[in-house]
């Protein structure tokens, strides 16, 4: 008995595919699972200063061997805050240095800034204040000597309290940038108070669509 052509080649087919089979068995023809997304999974957190300033990595090298040698939560907070950019590290004004200071518990310690002491001409006399930053003004520096005070950096503060006893760690206001005043809710949704990115507040910026029931709609 023959077979015809196609017959034939039906045949062949299916020896081919078995052959196949046999050779590869762990191939499937499922489809495979779809990757998982990576482009939001980095725990953005610094383990170093971006700043290429010799001083300021000196002072890393420093309160690193004092985070990991001492058991002090200070070290590690200033640690930190070294590492941080210079928008996370606003400058503090001395009238704030002032009133922060002068809670109930605070006399007698060092006011402890990682950033920049600024002056205030508003204040009119200073008390005697001991404080140590990265670094102060001309006008905040001559005013606190002569008031009696002392300015201290951070090297000497190591020296002085390795631990961080008898201080009093302050930062300046860290949202007061004019760049915050535009995060939050979207402008023209209700209870927003976030600022427009509009060349005016007049009656023709966003004052249409959205905001009388005459343009589409009101929020």
């Amino acid at each position: 008995m023959f077979c015809n052509q196609s017959e034939t080649r039906d045949f062949s087919a299916v020896f081919i595919a078995r052959s196949r089979l046999f050779l590869f068995p762990f191939r499937s023809e499922s489809k495979m699972g779809i990757d998982i997304r990576h482009n939001k999974d980095r725990k953005v957190h610094r383990k170093e200063p971006k700043s290429q300033d010799i001083y300021l990595r000196l002072l890393v090298k420093l309160y690193r061997f004092l985070a990991r040698r001492s058991n002090a939560p200070f070290n590690k907070v200033v640690l930190r805050r070294l590492f941080m950019s210079r928008t996370n590290r606003p400058p503090i004004a001395i009238s704030r240095l002032i009133r922060k200071m002068k809670l109930a518990g605070r006399e007698n310690k060092t006011a402890v800034v990682v950033g920049t002491v600024t002056d205030d001409v508003r204040i009119q006399t200073l008390p005697k204040l001991k404080i140590c930053a990265l670094r102060f003004t001309d006008g905040a520096r001559r005013r606190i000597l002569k008031a009696g005070g002392q300015v201290m950096t951070f090297d000497q503060l190591a020296l002085a309290s390795p631990k961080g006893h008898g201080t009093v760690l302050l930062s300046g206001p860290r949202k007061s940038r004019e760049v915050y005043r535009h995060f939050g809710k979207a402008p023209g949704t209700p209870h927003s108070h976030t600022k427009p990115y509009i060349r005016s507040k007049g009656r023709k910026f966003e004052r249409a669509r959205g905001r009388r029931p005459s343009c589409g709609y009101k929020n």
